[in-house]
């Protein structure tokens, strides 16, 4: 049974790997991104609470997805270029992951079994669903798609208290 977050590991979009324990004693605020999607705005959104926060402990964590409508169809490298030359992205982006299904992403299902959406649904619904992970590695919060990224202030400024 995983206990946090800090258990898991990731693959940056650069290809290296990531254990999330050296994440540990930060609040982490996770996303499911795309960039071809209606919501690829809050990239500037998640930009601007990375750069307004990183430096009370607040990282930012991308997880490009194409498992919705294919709004995510780029290399890793064509992603990056995206989301910096768009978006002036500079928080930590991952390889591409699947986030539901049989090929989700060992992370994504505790997340999601640990945050389940409305009505108790585990799955993913769409781009840009967001947990928001305290400092302990546990999930404090999770957002829908629709939630915009100023709208996560108050409860990142809590986790960041």
């Amino acid at each position: 049974m995983t206990a946090s977050v800090y258990d898991f590991e990731a693959t940056s979009i650069t290809g290296q790997s990531v254990p999330l324990a050296d994440y540990r004693g930060k609040v982490l605020l996770i996303v499911n991104t795309a960039s071809a999607c209606g919501f690829t705005p809050q990239y500037k959104g998640l930009q601007a609470l990375h750069e307004q926060y990183e430096g009370q402990g607040l990282v930012v964590l991308g997880f490009p997805c194409n498992q919705f409508g294919a709004q995510e169809k780029g290399s890793d490298d064509e992603i990056v270029s995206f989301c910096e030359m768009n978006f002036g992205v500079t928080f930590p982006l991952m390889h591409k992951i699947e986030v539901n299904g049989e090929g989700a992403h060992p992370l994504y299902r505790w997340l999601t079994a640990e945050a389940p959406g409305v009505l108790g649904t585990k799955s993913i619904k769409w781009n840009f669903t967001k947990f928001l992970i305290g400092r302990d590695g546990q999930v404090i919060r999770r957002y829908a798609p629709q939630d915009k990224p100023e709208k996560l202030a108050a409860d990142i400024q809590a986790a960041l208290a």
